[in-house]
């Protein structure tokens, strides 16, 4: 499985959104200051997520969700 998801941090309530195959892994990464972007903002929470069978569909979803009307309905709809 795939999985596109949104975490927030719970130090400044700033929201990342992300792709992995592997989502347990990933949060823990998060948490552990293992991700570079976020390591400043831990710890994190994970407030929504959505499993693709398919890898292209998952990261084209990512990729809405962080542009344009995606980053909108994405704020809006699923945090």
């Amino acid at each position: 499985m795939h999985y596109v998801y949104i975490i927030q941090s719970l130090r400044d309530g700033s929201y990342y959104t992300g792709y992995t195959s592997n989502l347990r892994q990933r949060i823990a990464d998060h948490n552990s200051g293992c991700a570079q972007y976020s390591s400043s903002k831990k710890p994190f929470r994970l407030v929504w997520y959505c499993a693709f069978m398919n890898k292209t569909k998952a990261l084209q979803f990512e990729k809405y969700l962080k542009i344009g009307s995606g980053f909108a309905f994405a704020r809006k709809r699923l945090v």
